[in-house]
């Protein structure tokens, strides 16, 4: 009885040294800097106008912060090793701020890819701390329940930034959705100025940090895990609207409602997969991947029925919520002291695989249309979910 009530008691000290208004922040600091990223894809007819380029040269506004976030990454962990965490987060979301108002007042394209290689310092130096930022915040027994109000605003971002940026273009300008967003990245950096504790860091991350945190078993699954499932969604998302015009053949405006609930399911999928990963992380990325086999598999045999198309969109989209969440939880756990090299490896991954998944999809559509991609999105997402749920004995330090 003795030692239930000690554990009862230093779980209670536990749970009131989590710091859940910072882990909030940090959400915030997704969510602006998620929208940022995504707001040209809303925005490109009224961009290349404005500043007399074509739509595809203001698309490259996007591979802009893409390329430079891949870089960033373990540039930024490795680089700042000396200084304070919170310090270094406090000038990431002013990276944030700054790039949205250069973007807002951008007079030509030179202006814009500038703005955009900002964002993406900040958005590649922010995903590969954030492992390292939350494990600090909370107990290690909370952490995935943390991560998973971190991704919250990731989850957020995807159901908001396309639409709202849309309407705030056609009635204000695109110049004003820009201006929003520095104005969410003003308000975040006061929630993590107040809220987030001084980090000294704790020892330094080098590329030696990293080489040695690939080393461990654990991780590299991780890593595969990331690589095969991320690159299979990112083949068949990419290539969505196409799919849904021409095979089970939506207008405009039921492709716009079915993308809407991708991104809440999204939503809600993120939360499961925080709940599943307290358990067992294993179990939940073994769930998320294979619920992205089968629906994207359900959308290559079955497709063409719209019902059925929109339901296994939907059900996608809560399949995929559950993913980042899941495989960040079993990484961290993996990764002990070593988070940020962690982080920066888990961020290097997923650039790649986003990277991979796009160029991928693009040849299959070009030989076999838009159907035929998510077969490959189902078979790459269940070599995923194979490999972590026969790979027990990797996952018992993890899992």
């Amino acid at each position: 009885m003795d030692g239930l009530v000690t554990n009862s008691a230093s779980a209670k000290e536990e749970d009131h040294a989590a710091r859940w208004g910072a882990v909030v922040s940090l959400s915030l600091g997704v969510f602006g800097l998620v929208t940022a990223e995504f707001l040209p894809a809303s925005l490109l007819t009224p961009m290349s106008a404005d500043l007399g380029v074509s739509i595809g040269t203001a698309g490259q506004s996007v591979t802009a912060t893409a390329i430079v976030a891949a870089i960033a990454g373990p540039a930024v962990v490795v680089g700042t090793g000396r200084f304070d965490r919170k310090l270094v987060l406090l000038a990431l979301t002013g990276l944030l701020v700054i790039s949205s108002l250069m973007a807002g007042f951008a007079s030509n394209l030179a202006t814009l890819l500038a703005a955009r290689v900002l964002l993406g310092i900040a958005l590649g130096g922010f995903w590969a701390m954030s492992l390292a930022l939350a494990m600090r915040l909370v107990p290690g027994r909370l952490m995935p329940r943390a991560m998973a109000i971190v991704m919250s605003g990731v989850s957020i971002a995807t159901v908001c930034a396309a639409p709202l940026g849309a309407w705030i273009g056609a009635t204000l300008g695109w110049r004003y959705a820009f201006l929003l967003a520095a104005a969410v990245g003003v308000v975040t950096f006061a929630v993590q100025a107040l809220t987030v504790p001084p980090l000294p860091p704790v020892g330094r991350t080098g590329l030696d940090t990293i080489v040695r945190v690939l080393k461990r078993p654990a991780i590299r699954l991780g890593l595969a895990t990331i690589l095969l499932v991320v690159t299979g969604h990112f083949a068949g998302f990419t290539y969505i609207r196409p799919y849904l015009e021409l095979v089970p053949r939506f207008d405009v405006e039921m492709i716009t409602a079915i993308l809407l609930a991708f991104g809440i399911g999204g939503f809600f999928g993120n939360i499961a997969g925080g709940f599943l990963a307290e358990r067992s992380t294993r179990m939940a990325i073994t769930l998320a991947a294979s619920g992205i086999a089968i629906t994207a598999l359900t959308l290559a045999t079955a497709g063409a029925l719209p019902g059925v198309a929109a339901a296994a969109t939907a059900a996608w989209g809560f399949a995929f919520g559950a993913l980042p969440v899941s495989v960040q939880s079993f990484i961290s756990r993996a990764a002990g002291d070593e988070a940020e090299g962690a982080g920066a490896a888990t961020l290097t991954t997923f650039q790649i695989a986003i990277s991979t998944g796009a160029i991928l999809g693009g040849l299959i559509v070009e030989f076999q249309g838009p159907a035929g991609v998510f077969l490959f999105s189902s078979f790459a997402a269940l070599l995923g979910a194979s490999l972590v749920a026969v790979s027990r004995k990797m996952t018992l330090q993890a899992s």
